[in-house]
């Protein structure tokens, strides 16, 4: 229902669309096997049963890098489907906007949105309209919009909020299972993580039978500083590119990220801060710090059916026992993530400067001499 109403209000209007990514690797196309479990179809958090993912970037001459990416638990009326969530906050220097409510009752009730830091209030405003026109919400006076963000302000033109509407509605009406476009793409478009670009990664894992066979996955928006880290191989020190290597030049580790996580296992909301807080071991294994002025935020959510809407309190969750394997494949799917949202990130240049994209023949070799590819 509410993709049709979408489709209707963008009409014939002109729309942004994803800028085409260049043939870069993924991690795994490189030889790099983050953890013991093995990921989905497409290694990403589409393959958590329902969600579905959309994009838009938003790029425009010399000054204009952003975007939209939505993540949908699912594709029916969230509203009165809503599922169970948990927001984590790492460190708390960010803008993000649905915190409160969620963590009262533990639930979701809108597509959650990623952006920049000054596009979130206008990304919400415009999410919010959409809900509220959709058919049997005329009477609605409370709706809980989440939405996060990080700041492209070097790559971006962002005291301008160039996000609009238009491309909120965008988003949300091209959201889709299957592959997930990465890197410079959508929210990711202006990001930067470690000194080179960031950009929007994802991964999955899949757990054994033996552990219920559950599926969980992951959507990072990398924008971070620290010292990188690949699997094991120093990348930053070797190439000379991170942060505190000199205190005079200006050189820090401030940054964001926000991280989606999804799962198809039974858990309530106080199983899923568990397992969001475990996102940020993933973190900490790239090399990321959670310095003074970086926003780090874990969004988690189950989209197992039983857990939603009405039928919810009757649904008993999963022993937490059986959570360790959970726990291990967030960590590991957020750590591949990153990995991820920089190696198919392209370069980008704006009016204040070009970020480049990690450089893959100097990396090959850094990888080698460390023994990570397999």
């Amino acid at each position: 229902m509410m993709r049709a109403l979408l489709i209707l209000l963008l009409g014939a209007a002109s729309t942004v669309q994803g800028t085409a990514a260049q043939d870069r690797p993924r991690a795994r196309d490189l030889g790099i096997e983050v953890g013991v479990f093995s990921p989905g179809a497409n290694n990403a958090i589409s393959d958590v049963g329902g969600v579905l993912v959309g994009q838009v970037t938003v790029a425009a001459g010399d000054s204009v890098n952003t975007g939209v990416t939505a993540i949908l638990p699912h594709d029916r009326d969230l509203f009165r489907e809503p599922v169970p969530a948990a927001i984590y906050v790492a460190n708390g220097f960010g803008k993000t906007v649905g915190i409160a409510q969620v963590q009262e009752l533990g639930i979701i009730e809108t597509p959650i949105l990623l952006t920049c830091t000054l596009c979130v209030w206008r990304a919400a405003d415009a999410m919010t309209d959409l809900l509220l026109a959709q058919p049997g919400m005329q009477d609605v006076r409370s709706i809980n919009p989440v939405v996060g963000e990080t700041n492209d302000g070097y790559l971006n033109d962002i005291r301008n909020k160039p996000v609009t509407a238009q491309h909120v509605a965008q988003a949300l009406a091209d959201a889709k299972s299957g592959p997930v476009e990465e890197g410079s793409v959508g929210a990711g478009r202006g990001t930067i993580a470690f000194g080179w670009k960031g950009g929007i990664g994802t991964s999955s894992r899949v757990l054994p039978t033996r552990a219920g066979g559950y599926a969980v996955g992951v959507l990072v928006q990398s924008n971070f500083g620290g010292i990188l880290n690949i699997a094991g191989a120093p990348v930053g020190v070797e190439l000379d590119n991170y942060a505190f290597r000199n205190l005079l030049d200006g050189t820090d580790a401030d940054g964001s990220i926000m991280i989606v996580v999804a799962v198809d296992a039974p858990v309530d909301a106080r199983q899923l801060m568990r397992i969001a807080r475990r996102a940020m071991l993933g973190v900490g294994r790239t090399g990321g710090s959670m310095s003074h002025g970086s926003g780090d935020f874990v969004i988690a959510f189950s989209t197992h059916t039983g857990s939603r809407g009405a039928d919810a309190e009757s649904q008993a969750p999963i022993p937490d026992g059986s959570l360790s394997p959970i726990f291990q494949a967030v960590a590991e799917a957020t750590e591949e993530a990153i990995y991820n949202s920089m190696l198919k990130a392209t370069t980008v240049t704006s009016r204040r400067g070009t970020i480049e994209a990690l450089d893959i023949d100097e990396l090959i070799p850094i990888l080698e001499q460390y023994g990570v590819r397999r």
